[in-house]
């Protein structure tokens, strides 16, 4: 990333942009937990909801100008990682691999079918990244709009 796309980024989003990967990278023990086996509710908990409050409050105690934009491209980042541990952990997470159904059952070659699984997968994950920065982004910026000491500088 050359210096002027990182103060870009960094003007836009208020925060570094290594700082946005460690945001990111909060979520990747519950993808890995998941991928591995099942966890308590209690963990399972902790590892989903932690890692969201401490995005909200590090972008609060941050006062970022936009903590929705800021935590949607945390979010955006945290699809990827969810992405490559779901691809990596793969054959952990699945005994037996995914494959399609209904109509397109047995209709494609066994490595497209294998590619177009992985690809939804993928697809999923950073739909599920995006939006959970979306979420905690909009929850971040009523809290700072209710919270003058929150407010952006």
């Amino acid at each position: 990333m050359t210096g002027g796309l990182r103060q870009r980024l960094r003007e836009r989003l208020g925060l570094a942009p290594l700082a946005v990967v460690g945001l990111a990278l909060l979520g990747a023990p519950r993808a890995i937990a998941h991928d591995l086996g099942p966890v308590s509710p209690i963990l399972n908990g902790l590892l989903v909801f932690v890692p969201l409050a401490v995005w909200v409050a590090f972008v609060l105690w941050r006062r970022v100008p936009s903590p929705l934009v800021t935590l949607t491209a945390v979010g955006a980042v945290h699809g990827v990682v969810l992405g490559a541990v779901h691809q990596a952990l793969w054959h952990a997470a699945h005994s037996e691999p995914p494959e399609l159904g209904g109509n397109l059952a047995g209709a494609l070659s066994p490595a497209f079918e294998a590619v177009v699984v992985r690809g939804a997968a993928v697809g999923s994950s950073l739909l599920t990244g995006v939006l959970t920065g979306v979420a905690a982004g909009a929850v971040a910026w009523l809290l700072a709009r209710m919270v003058p000491g929150f407010r952006p500088r």
